[in-house]
């Protein structure tokens, strides 16, 4: 099978998006499948890791947020890009660049597979524009509804894409290296650094600083676990532009920015809690990757949270918009350290269960059934007008 992904993001950037499609192909390419790629142009030159082929497309920078791109190409321009046809076209954005590549793949018969990778409704809110959320579901209504399929990682996920009337949805979850977080990666040296000993706690954040990842209730949080474990150490990961803001409000907490993998590792398995109030996310590879590491996630039961974490045993989650409750969990569990070693034992046997191989598998059949249904719906259509 030859497949096109149409993204506007893809590794190294640092995203979850960037993420899954990375792994997705590695795995897709021990398949057999052959992938190409159109995404904009990169910051730094360089192809696309995995791609037998590549376009990269003009872009603008996400106004107020110049770390998100957004591509632009003229369907007449992918239509030449396929002139070696793929089998099926993969679109992983909703934005300009995927509307051009629907086009182009519908002018040339192409089956078409969407992924659902960002809630772009709560986005509206969460940027002052909520008068657009009516209109954007509309529109992504539209847009997917000229797919074979729509693909999003949990069955919460599909369930509200239905009840908004997007047709044929299934669920792609999402998966975990057990081997790249591991709580094999706890450094000592690292928990001196950030000025506690080893049976102190240490309350981890991994993720973009931006307002859709709820910062101020994150910040509230932390204060009031602070407030009855004096000796706690914060660690912040990762950047954006709420940054500035939170570092004032959280003066004791270790601000480290954006890091690699392996420092991510380890900073995953040297915490001791993971902190992630956040409901944006479509899944929050975050959350995979702190429970494989041996952590205790506290989160509100929403996306990966929802699908993995049994409340209680293999992580703490509380009903979505319940900030109080939220707060209360976080505060509670950080007082009890035998909880939180056990928890997060069991989190990271719950992970394990999450393999990317298996995932790409079932992808593959996905995109098997969507070119089997679109060559059944042409005939379909042939035989009509004959």
């Amino acid at each position: 099978m030859r497949l096109c992904i149409v993204s506007e993001t893809w590794f190294p950037e640092i995203n979850g998006v960037a993420h899954t499609l990375n792994r997705i192909c590695h795995e897709l390419q021990r398949l057999g499948v052959t992938v190409d790629v159109i995404r904009p142009k990169p910051k730094a030159p360089g192809t696309a890791a995995y791609a037998a082929q590549e376009l990269q497309v003009n872009h603008l920078a996400l106004p107020g947020y110049r770390d998100v791109q957004i591509g632009f190409a003229r369907p007449s321009t992918l239509q030449r890009f396929w002139q070696q046809r793929p089998d099926v076209v993969y679109l992983a954005t909703q934005g300009p660049l995927g509307w051009a590549a629907r086009q182009a793949a519908h002018q040339l018969s192409i089956p078409l597979v969407a992924g659902w990778h960002t809630n772009f409704d709560h986005y509206c809110h969460d940027y002052g524009v909520s008068w657009l959320s009516a209109a954007t579901r509309r529109y992504l209504r539209y847009f997917h509804n000229g797919c074979a399929l729509t693909l999003v990682p949990t069955h919460q996920q599909a369930a509200a894409l239905r009840q908004q009337g997007i047709h044929d949805v299934q669920v792609l979850s999402r998966g975990i290296d057990g081997d790249n977080f591991s709580p094999a990666y706890r450094d000592t040296k690292l928990r001196k650094q950030w000025g506690v000993s080893e049976h102190q706690p240490v309350a981890l954040y991994a993720g973009r600083l931006a307002p859709e990842k709820n910062l101020a209730l994150l910040q509230e949080t932390l204060q009031a676990m602070r407030d009855v474990r004096p000796d706690m150490a914060q660690v912040i990961v990762g950047d954006g532009p709420g940054r500035a803001q939170l570092e004032k409000a959280l003066p004791e907490a270790h601000f480290t920015g954006f890091v690699d993998k392996p420092t991510l590792a380890c900073h995953y398995a040297s915490a001791d809690i993971f902190i992630f109030p956040s409901l944006s996310e479509t899944w929050g590879n975050v959350v995979t990757e702190a429970m494989a590491s041996g952590l205790a996630v506290v989160a509100y039961h929403h996306a990966a949270s929802a699908e993995l974490i049994q409340n209680g045993y293999s992580g703490v989650t509380v009903a979505p918009k319940d900030a109080h409750g939220f707060q209360e969990a976080a505060v509670s569990l950080c007082q009890h350290p035998a909880d939180y070693a056990r928890i997060g034992r069991v989190a990271r046997l719950r992970a394990l269960e999450q393999s990317w191989s298996g995932i790409a598998e079932q992808f593959l059949r996905y995109l098997n059934y969507a070119q089997e249904a679109h060559h059944a719906n042409s005939s379909a259509c042939r035989i009509r007008s004959s």
